[in-house]
């Protein structure tokens, strides 16, 4: 599935090539290290929807810095364009298509302290949408986090095709909709 995809994000890449200069000046890509199977860090992909920020100051319990977030990557955010560079960490084996959405490294070893079920989460690769993602959607800081870790533990204990088909379904309902972080 990933392979079928690659073309999707060479054309997306080529726009916001093209783009980029005029809307949202920088880097193309953006590189986070991310928490992934067995509590392991590995880079995740991402086009840069943010400017551009020395370091990340804030901390697991704070809010997203919207005021960073460009025009254009407000729209690549909705419409999770954002996240197709992804697709290289599934080619690499880090990620798959479906299952808990990978924390940034550092706010993801504060929450194996703070949430209980935190850790069993990453038994399983990360996954560019999940069950968290289109039944719970984006959370902030700890406590909201406890609702995602919920969802991500219930796809765990109940994955299958069944369960897969809805998580893609609903995906594509968030991205036509346009209802993404």
């Amino acid at each position: 599935m990933s392979l079928l995809l690659l073309p999707l994000l060479g054309f997306f890449a080529l726009v916001l090539i093209c783009v980029n200069p005029f809307l949202n000046p920088g880097r193309l890509f953006f590189v986070q290290n991310r928490m992934g199977r067995n509590c392991e860090a590995f880079p995740a992909f991402k086009f840069r929807s943010m400017r551009e920020a020395e370091a990340i100051e804030r901390s697991a319990d704070c809010p997203l810095e919207v005021d960073r977030i460009t025009p254009l990557g407000n729209f690549m955010r909705k419409t999770r364009i954002d996240e197709l560079p992804q697709i290289l960490n599934v080619l690499r084996g880090e990620m798959s298509l479906i299952g808990p959405r990978p924390d940034y490294f550092d706010h993801a070893v504060h929450y194996l302290i703070e949430i209980p079920g935190y850790r069993e989460r990453h038994i399983v690769r990360p996954g560019i949408s999940g069950l968290a993602q289109t039944e719970v959607g984006y959370v902030e800081g700890v406590e909201a986090t406890r609702n995602k870790v919920n969802a991500d533990l219930y796809y765990i204990s109940n994955a299958g095709f069944r369960l897969e088909a809805w998580i893609v379904w609903r995906t594509f309902a968030v991205i036509l909709g346009r209802r993404g972080a």
